[in-house]
């Protein structure tokens, strides 16, 4: 099964990792330099032109790699047919 993220990016659910908020997720400054290397090395794609509300974090070819999405995390939890569990920092 996939994942629908955006603009017919799809990603393979035994590949996702996590589904991250990117407004709570950002607020840690460790999330702010995984995501800033990850860029760093190429391995973050949009799935669409929107600003980002989450992201994704999922294994491609052995190497992790962020998709950001514009759909809430809490809509792409519910994609996943709660499957997976997204973070939010504030629970």
């Amino acid at each position: 099964m996939f994942l629908h993220v955006g603009k017919g990016e799809n990603i393979r659910l035994k590949n996702i990792i996590g589904i991250f908020d990117l407004d709570t997720a950002t607020v840690s400054p460790a999330t702010k330099s995984f995501i800033k290397e990850k860029q760093r090395v190429g391995s973050v794609e949009y799935a669409d032109d929107d600003l980002p509300r989450s992201f994704v974090l999922y294994m491609s070819e052995k190497k992790e790699k962020i998709k950001l999405s514009r759909i809430s995390p809490g809509g792409l939890k519910s994609r996943t047919r709660g499957e997976y569990m997204y973070f939010d920092a504030k629970k």
